[in-house]
């Protein structure tokens, strides 16, 4: 049994899952400066370097108010127990198998984590109703769309990805739950994420470390790509602010191009920079802040990748208010002195 923390009043309790992962982390450290009750779970996958994620579970058990399971969200019973022992007000749900190129070469671990462990999660949600969750899908839904920038209620039916149509197929279930249940869910479609204690395999740390030590780095559609770059602070405080914006079927003040269901409480929000800032621009940046030359191996574009990423975040400006908006390279430079303090280099 997972024993329930110790409660006190005006508490209110998250649940995060994928905790242990770069912004599951950070989410985690952001509620717990705020005075919330955190619980994580986190399987610690070996997807990347472990130790990395247990260094950040390390850092958030420090604090009083944080509690942590590690085990699989896919495991039958397993949510079920979490929500019946804590029961959140409010759940962000992190944890996936991420990455669109390892889709490519192990599929099943994304059927596992990203269908079944999100099914589990709404199972439990059913059974013991948070007052609202957030859940994670990505920007890679948009897939083959030229409708730049992209706007949540653009189609989404042409995935590139495996790894692109697990979270489409998240998203597809946790709006019929929420109908069929009436749970409130928020769906936030990520753009590319950056930050400390970043991925080590998302292209800043890799391009990072292979520019520290000297060697190349695999540039890919000969450096023509796009990202929609999104600084980890920038996302967190956007993820916190959603968390009272809770979807109602009946608003008070209908949104010009809300994505708002009209047969659920349930809306789909981009969370980007609204900047598509080209790949180049990206590594030079990187240089400037390592202070070193990039060798770049120019490749042709890789299955399942898409050229460009580019968010329309006005619905997210006018659901929470002003956006943060970090520059690229203060967001760089500040990851390449955590790198370097992190591998003290």
């Amino acid at each position: 049994m997972i024993a329930p923390m110790m409660t006190h009043a005006n508490d209110r309790t998250a649940l995060v899952t994928g905790s242990s992962g770069f912004i599951g982390f950070h989410l985690c450290q952001s509620l717990l400066a705020a005075g919330w009750r955190v619980v994580g779970i986190d399987n610690l996958s070996p997807y990347y370097d472990v130790k990395l994620k247990q260094d950040r579970q390390d850092i958030l058990a420090r604090h009083p108010r944080f509690c942590v399971v590690n085990g699989d969200i896919a495991r039958q019973g397993q949510m079920m127990e979490l929500f019946a022992a804590h029961r959140p007000d409010v759940v962000v749900h992190l944890a996936a198998q991420a990455g669109v190129r390892h889709s490519i070469d192990n599929p099943r671990s994304y059927l596992d984590a990203n269908i079944c462990g999100t099914f589990e999660l709404l199972e439990a949600a059913r059974a013991h109703p948070p007052a609202h969750m957030l859940l994670a899908s990505t920007s890679s839904v948009y897939g083959a769309s030229e409708a730049i920038p992209f706007v949540e209620t653009g189609a989404t039916d042409q995935p590139l990805s495996f790894y692109a149509a697990t979270k489409k197929a998240g998203e597809a279930m946790a709006h019929s739950y929420a109908h069929l249940y009436n749970l409130p869910i928020t769906m936030f479609r990520f753009f590319t994420v950056y930050g400390p204690w970043g991925r080590p395999d998302m292209a800043l740390h890799k391009f990072t470390k292979a520019i520290l030590q000297g060697s190349p780095i695999d540039v890919y559609n000969q450096g023509q790509m796009r990202r929609d770059f999104t600084y980890i602070d920038d996302l967190v405080s956007a993820i916190c602010r959603l968390m009272d914006v809770i979807p109602d079927q009946k608003p008070h003040h209908p949104i010009q191009g809300d994505s708002l269901s009209p047969i659920a409480p349930f809306r789909i929000v981009n969370i980007g920079n609204s900047v598509a800032v080209p790949l180049m621009e990206f590594i030079a940046a990187i240089e400037l802040a390592t202070g070193r030359k990039a060798i770049c191996n120019m490749l042709p574009m890789q299955a399942g990748d898409v050229p460009q990423t580019w968010a329309d975040a006005s619905l997210l400006q006018a659901l929470i208010g002003d956006l943060a908006h970090s520059q690229i390279k203060d967001g760089i430079a500040k990851f390449v002195a955590w790198y370097r303090d992190y591998y003290r280099l």
